[in-house]
Parts: structure tokens; C-alpha cells; sequence
């Protein structure tokens, strides 16, 4: 079961730079997406379809043309999940999971703290998501939560960690937090196969950073220890270029 995530900055402007056609070649069961800033409706979910994703899934915010999330699946589903029943995260459409027989996958966009009140809104989210988390973990063992995080783990994780320090998503109280998370039941799949550095998934638009690979790697696909022996492999697809993210892949075997 291979499973791609990919935070596109905007579904519809994704589609017209090419991603339909990179979704079939690339052809994962299952794409979570980020950052779709659209209504279902306002997609031409036909292409989709033909790109051979029959069933998929939107939550997006209320907000229009703000994040949101959705799934598209080769598989159907056996139940969907939207939202986490925690209404001021359900408001901004960060979260929606698909159950399948032998795993469930949550397409997740954690908030940026791009300001003072913002920042104590992601931290907010983030104590409360993994109080969710972790009451979902007992009735769901084998959860895959696919994403973008908003925050560098390790020095590894990012082109200059120096400069960065007091920057948010490498503030120490947020990779204490992730740091935290992994260690409550989760494998960073990209870390449990590769080890080497300048792996990002994150290019500031500014200063040519994605030409001379200046990122951060933000992006993750966490997978619950349960599904460490189905782990099969994990890769970053720098690749794509649908957006100032590219998307990163992890697959199982069962």
C-alpha cells in the first residue's frame, strides 16, 4: 500500500501546473492532501476520477479559499472521518481520516505561528490534537497521520538551524512538542530509513531557496509502532513542483 502526502498550496492551481498527470504516474493508493483552498465544488473533480481516485474525500475550512484537507483513494474507505470533534480546529478544515481494513490515514495541516496569536493558537492546537490522538490511538492502533506538521524536528531538518532558532516551526517549544509526539507511540518513516542530510520537503519562494536547496523539512508521515513490520519504505518526492512543498511517500507491505 503506497501512500503520498502533499501539502499543494492550492488544489486548483496545483492541477493547472501539471498535478493530475503527476498523480497517475506517480499512482499511490492513497493521496492526502494539505492546503486545498477550495470547496469540493469549486474542483474539477472529474479529472480526479479519471486519474483514477473514485473515492475522495473534503474538509475544508469555512473560511473560503483557506486550508482545508482532503483524501482521494483508489480503495474505498470503510468509514471517513471529518474533523476531530474539536470545534475550533474543525472551523479551519485541518483533519480528515480514512479506515481501511488494515490501516487508517489522517491528512493533517497543523497551523503556522506566523504571529503572537497565531503561534499560541498552534500551540493550543498542538496539546490538543495529541490529547486526541491519543484517546483515538485506543480504538485505532494502526493510524497513519500524513502532513504537514509546521515544524522542523532536528538541526537535520533544516538548511540553517542557527539563524532559524527563534523562528516558528524551530522554536523549542514546538519541536519539544513533535519530539514528544513521536515519542508517544510514532515512527517518523523519512527517519527510519534515511539518516543523511539536506532532505526537505519546504522552500521559501523568496532568495531562490528551492534551487539551492535551502528548506525545511515540515512534512511527515507518522506511523504508529504497530505498523512498524509493514514499514516497506519512505521517500521525499523533491521532484514535483505543484507548489512551494513537494510531496513524500510512504509505503507498506501486508
Amino acid at each position: 500500500m503506497k501512500i503520498i502526502s502533499y501539502n499543494v498550496n492550492g488544489i486548483r492551481a496545483a492541477m493547472k501546473k501539471g498535478f493530475i498527470q503527476w498523480l497517475q504516474a506517480s499512482n499511490p493508493d492513497v493521496i492526502c492532501i494539505q492546503e486545498t483552498k477550495a470547496m469540493q465544488e469549486q474542483v474539477e473533480i472529474t479529472e480526479i476520477e479519471n486519474a483514477g481516485y473514485p473515492y475522495h474525500y473534503w474538509y475544508s475550512a469555512q473560511k473560503k479559499g483557506y486550508s482545508g484537507v482532503a483524501i482521494f483513494s483508489k480503495i474505498e474507505p470503510k468509514h471517513v472521518e471529518y474533523g476531530t470533534g474539536i470545534d475550533y480546529m474543525d472551523f479551519e478544515g485541518r483533519n480528515i481520516r480514512l479506515d481501511f481494513d488494515q490501516l487508517s490515514v489522517m491528512s493533517l495541516y497543523l497551523p503556522s505561528g506566523t504571529n503572537m496569536d497565531r503561534l499560541d493558537h498552534k500551540l493550543t492546537y498542538m496539546a490538543d490534537f495529541q490529547q486526541y490522538v491519543n484517546a483515538l490511538k485506543k480504538d485505532i492502533p494502526n493510524l497513519v497521520i500524513c502532513g504537514d506538521y509546521n515544524i522542523c524536528h532536528k538541526a537535520i531538518d533544516i538548511h540553517d538551524p542557527v539563524r532559524n532558532a527563534k523562528v516558528s516551526g524551530f522554536l523549542p517549544v514546538e519541536r519539544e512538542w513533535l519530539g514528544n509526539f513521536i515519542d508517544s507511540g510514532f515512527i517518523d518513516s523519512f527517519r527510519h530509513f534515511n539518516k543523511e542530510p539536506h532532505n526537505y520537503t519546504w522552500w521559501s519562494y523568496r532568495a531562490n531557496s528551492r534551487a539551492n536547496n535551502k528548506g525545511w523539512r515540515i512534512d511527515y508521515n507518522m506511523v504508529a509502532q504497530p505498523l512498524q513490520e509493514n514499514l516497506k519504505r519512505a521517500v521525499i518526492l523533491s521532484e514535483a513542483e505543484h507548489s512551494d512543498h513537494c510531496p513524500h511517500m510512504v509505503e507498506f507491505q501486508f
